[in-house]
């Protein structure tokens, strides 16, 4: 089977890096791919805002399956044009994928659904936002209700912090992604991401992992994308990852079905394990980044034949997922300015030391020049990934890995892991 993987950053590096492993793997395709990805795959310069570009290179290239990596393709309703094309594609619809592409059409559904969440507002006035806050206690939650990257949520510690992040995102900080804004009350307890794959019936469990949103050691600092990850969560028992399937992902599936928006793809749930148990953060629609990377490190079965067992409404029939019991951890490794403006064209060197000793290093955000020297070209370039005994093991061999790398103008978290390392500490 011929296979379009679309995307170019760490997430799609580690979906490459995972289908190539694949007997069921004709070709793999790119597009727009990056100089990891290419390592696997050709990758093209094809345009994913161009539906009809898109479906004229699967036809062209004889493609059987489509990859969709990246949350904004999906919002955009890709999944559905390749579909009606007659081709089959891993990923949701423009009208499920509204699961992650609007915070306030998720926190409406869990309303109505009896899905267990923080209690919120949903507002397209900063005038009536600012009015709402006076229902919250402090901190509070204030969100861009669109897609922003990872960086569209602020927990405000004051009321003023509060009014500062309404003004910012009614002042277009976020751009379209704050038209609306969902405010929040802050749920104490700690977060863990869990995914399941499902075709809009069958619904499998599909790993666990903790990601680190802060950029700077400690949990300090604006939120990111992600500066690194571990898997699984252990945090995330058994006992408490059966509820969430029960109380939260089988109801989102079920209410989406019967909504006539079946979901299809990989749902990735963010959740706060409060006292009350497990309650969602938010959702979204695609594997996560840097979760993915963790993810694909673990997992022993085909990704193919997974993927396209999705797509083509078929899950029940296949075995479910099978992922190693040893723990993986990732990195991230950052261009200076980063979640802000980052410093882009630091070249990069020392990544085959890196990964001398078991590491495998994702790229996320890297180019290469007309010379042939890899580059920076992004906020978030590097995953930096291990698998080991224990979460200590795997986070020792990542940052000795880190360390060879030769990037003067990245940086990186020095404390990925901390929660779990503790608990294994006793």
């Amino acid at each position: 089977m011929n296979i379009l993987l679309l995307g170019g950053g760490g997430r799609e590096h580690a979906l490459a890096w995972k289908l190539a492993q694949s007997p069921l793997l004709g070709k793999l395709h790119a597009a727009p791919g990056n100089p990891g990805i290419a390592e696997h795959a050709q990758c093209h310069a094809i345009d994913v805002t161009d539906h009809g570009a898109v479906i004229a290179f699967c036809h062209a290239h004889a493609i059987g399956l489509v990859v969709v990596g990246p949350e904004a393709p999906l919002v955009d309703g890709l999944a559905d044009s390749v579909r009606a094309a007659g081709i089959s594609v891993f990923g949701p619809s423009r009208a499920a994928a509204q699961l992650e592409g609007s915070k306030g059409f998720t926190k409406d559904l869990c309303a109505r659904a009896g899905i267990p969440t923080a209690g919120y507002v949903r507002t397209d006035s900063r005038e009536d936002a600012l009015a709402a806050l006076a229902g919250f206690g402090l901190p509070v939650v204030i969100k861009a209700d669109g897609l922003a990257a990872g960086k569209g949520v602020v927990i405000a510690e004051t009321a003023a912090e509060a009014h500062d992040a309404i003004d910012d995102m009614f002042g277009g900080q976020f751009g379209s992604a704050g038209a609306a804004v969902v405010i929040e009350e802050f749920m104490t307890g700690e977060e863990a991401s869990l995914f399941a794959l499902t075709d809009g019936g069958t619904i499998v469990a599909f790993g666990s992992a903790q990601d680190h949103k802060r950029v700077g050691d400690n949990d300090t600092g604006p939120n990111t994308g992600g500066m690194g990850a571990y898997s699984p969560a252990r945090v995330l028992t058994p006992v408490l990852e059966q509820e969430a399937i029960t109380r939260i992902i089988a109801p989102t599936v079920r209410a989406m079905a019967d909504a006539g928006m079946a979901y299809s793809g990989v749902l990735y749930a963010g959740l706060m394990l409060t006292a009350d148990g497990p309650k969602l953060i938010e959702y979204n629609c695609r594997f996560g980044d840097p979760e993915c990377q963790v993810l694909m490190l673990r997992l022993n079965s085909d990704l193919v034949e997974l993927l396209s067992a999705v797509a083509d409404n078929r899950l029940a029939a296949i075995a479910p997922p099978d992922f190693a019991p040893r723990p993986a951890l990732t990195v991230v490794m950052a261009a200076d300015g980063y979640p802000g403006t980052p410093s882009r064209g630091g070249m990069i060197a020392g990544i085959a030391a890196a990964e001398r000793d078991g590491a495998k290093v994702f790229h996320a955000g890297t180019q290469r020049d007309d010379e042939g020297v890899l580059r920076a070209s992004g906020g978030r370039v590097l995953n930096v990934s291990a698998s080991g005994a224990t979460v200590r093991a795997a986070r020792d061999t990542a940052y000795h890995a880190v360390d060879a790398i030769d990037f003067a103008e990245g940086f990186c978290r020095r404390d990925i892991g901390w929660r779990e390392i503790a608990r294994e500490a006793g």
